[in-house]
């Protein structure tokens, strides 16, 4: 069974930075690409970033160079780096844990989802 606890939200000012981390249980970390997603109110889940195994990432067009996306895998954790963080990077940011490249079998997985607002 596969645990994710993000940490690292909060309230900040338009400018400022955060960094989120989630930390996985369980053995499937080391095969699973993983996943930034927010959801802010009224609105659908949307990808933020992701990261594979090999470490190729993606950004959504709206955070490209001002977030960045790490993965530890001696820590099982996964990094989101978000700076110059506008009002509409506020959301409830959910970690997405995805092994079924390599294990098709399996699930995906989600966190329960950390607060980010961004307001003055």
């Amino acid at each position: 069974q596969v645990q994710l606890v993000e940490s690292g939200g909060g309230l900040v000012q338009p400018g400022g930075s955060l960094r989120l981390s989630c930390a996985a249980s369980g053995r499937l970390f080391r095969l699973a690409a993983m996943g930034w997603y927010r959801q802010a109110p009224g609105n659908e889940r949307e990808l933020v970033a992701s990261i594979t195994i090999g470490r190729s990432t993606n950004y959504a067009d709206s955070v490209k160079g001002r977030f960045t996306i790490s993965r530890d895998d001696a820590k099982n954790t996964v990094y989101l780096q978000m700076n110059s963080l506008k009002p509409e990077d506020t959301g409830v940011y959910f970690c997405n844990l995805d092994p079924r490249k390599l294990q098709p079998w399996e699930s995906d997985y989600w966190g329960q989802g950390t607060q980010v607002t961004v307001s003055s």
